[in-house]
């Protein structure tokens, strides 16, 4: 993907405040002095069995763009392809946990689009919106600034282990109620809280989206493996090799880009790799900022996680220690 929008024209739109250019998580226009509009995609296979859950997750995965971006959803777009066989309940029961969940995000549903194939998908295209002068984009991270993470890693791996009826009933709806889980106070405090640069961890894993943050604000950001949240037994499952194709293929593009500091195992570095979906968001806080986000994340009930730091710009834009 990245080599072929190399090939595509950039936009030169003066409206334009955020574009494709950095591989930012929404585009965001401005529409008048003071506003702009944050809009964007996303839309996969089924990861889950109940269509029900499906439609929630999909639709927390595509919110969470928005949230990203520091936004507020205001509306949003079904798109949907269906086996022409398939039974018009499960139609209906995805379209229903997606509406569902736009509610909870304050937003309104307004119509969308539907296709034949020969497998189903689901997800949205979101419209949001945010004041110019709160834009939460990916490329002001600063030397100093520490860097938080609000959801476990892992929900590729687990949700594999589940395809493979290998996660028993209890950890297989643990998991699906993360994913569900919108980034809406996470998104909030952030942008109460004045973040330098945040981004959502989804297909790329945490390294490839850390990547996109170091490389957009010219800088290198360090992890410290042992302070990431996982979800419980993912080393386990990915010791059992339940790992995504994202995985691969996140790990090769990846290749020159980090620098392993710490003695890992196998399973260790999966979980780095891993493609995850509706993820948490990674924010990047000045110092000063820090105490008073921790004392509001506890009060909301968001739990949040402290794994590393940005720093200079180094050799390679990733630089993952013990």
């Amino acid at each position: 993907m990245a080599e072929a929008l190399k090939t595509i024209p950039a936009e030169t739109d003066i409206n334009l405040l955020v574009g494709y250019n950095k591989a930012d998580d929404a585009g965001v226009y401005r529409i008048n002095e003071h506003q702009a509009l944050v809009q964007t995609v996303d839309f996969f296979p089924p990861i889950v069995d109940d269509p029900y859950s499906f439609g929630q997750v999909a639709a927390a995965n595509a919110l969470s763009d928005i949230y990203a971006m520091g936004a507020t959803p205001m509306t949003a777009l079904n798109i949907i392809a269906f086996p022409p066989k398939m039974n018009p309940e499960i139609f209906r029961q995805v379209l229903l946990g997606g509406a569902d969940k736009i509610h909870e995000a304050g937003a309104v549903t307004v119509g969308g689009h539907s296709i034949k194939d020969d497998e189903l998908k689901y997800g949205l295209a979101c419209t949001g919106i945010i004041e110019i002068e709160k834009i939460i984009s990916n490329d002001k991270a600063q030397p100093g600034d520490r860097l938080f993470l609000t959801k476990p890693l892992g929900t590729g791996i687990i949700s594999t282990a589940v395809k493979r009826n290998m996660v028993s009933e209890k950890d297989a709806e643990a998991l699906v109620r993360l994913m569900m889980q919108l980034n809406k106070t996470g998104s909030e405090l952030m942008v109460k809280h004045k973040a330098h640069a945040a981004t959502d961890i989804t297909g790329y894993g945490i390294l490839g989206h850390a990547h996109e943050i170091a490389s957009a604000s010219d800088v290198t950001i360090e992890i410290t493996f042992d302070n990431l949240p996982l979800i419980p037994g993912v080393l386990k499952y990915a010791k059992a090799g339940t790992l995504t194709g994202g995985a691969d293929a996140n790990r090769e593009y990846l290749e020159d880009k980090v620098k392993i500091n710490a003695a890992l195992s196998k399973p260790q570095m999966d979980v780095l790799y891993d493609a995850q979906t509706s993820g948490g968001l990674l924010i990047a806080l000045p110092d000063s900022a820090v105490d008073a986000f921790l004392t509001d994340t506890q009060s909301a009930g968001l739990t949040v996680s402290e794994i590393g730091r940005v720093t200079k710009k180094a050799e390679v834009s990733i630089i993952v220690n013990d």
